[in-house]
């Protein structure tokens, strides 16, 4: 079993930055892959980025184009998101997600733990 913990979500201006974290609990987390996806209004959740159990493989939806970066520090069970050059486009509810297992996947459908969400809005 493992719990999520989102934050560092909030409000910025276009081209400002954010860094997300999510917080796990549970002795396994290191086996674990993790993701962010993110739900805007009235949009279905999508996919924004992954990585491996280790941190050596990494994943990004094409419309991150480099701006995104997600990291992980197995020692304190916390996985990042920072994200630049933010658009008002990225506005949305950002989600962590673990699946078992340590390989990266897009489907979200294959993540078995999911937290609850921060929301990041940006402003133009």
């Amino acid at each position: 079993q493992v719990q999520l913990v989102e934050s560092g979500g909030g409000l910025v201006q276009a081209g400002g930055s954010l860094r997300l974290s999510c917080a796990a609990s549970g002795r396994t987390f290191s086996s674990y892959a993790m993701g962010w996806f993110r739900q805007a209004p009235g949009k279905q959740r999508e996919f924004v980025a992954a990585i491996s159990w280790s941190g050596g493989s990494t994943d990004y939806a094409d419309f991150v184009n480099g701006r995104f970066a997600i990291s992980r520090d197995n020692a304190k069970k916390t996985v990042y998101l920072q994200m630049n050059s933010l658009k008002p486009e990225d506005t949305a509810v950002y989600y962590c997600a673990a699946r078992p297992g340590g390989y990266i996947i897009r489907n979200q459908g294959g993540y078995d733990y999911w937290g609850q969400g921060t929301q990041v809005t940006v402003s133009s």
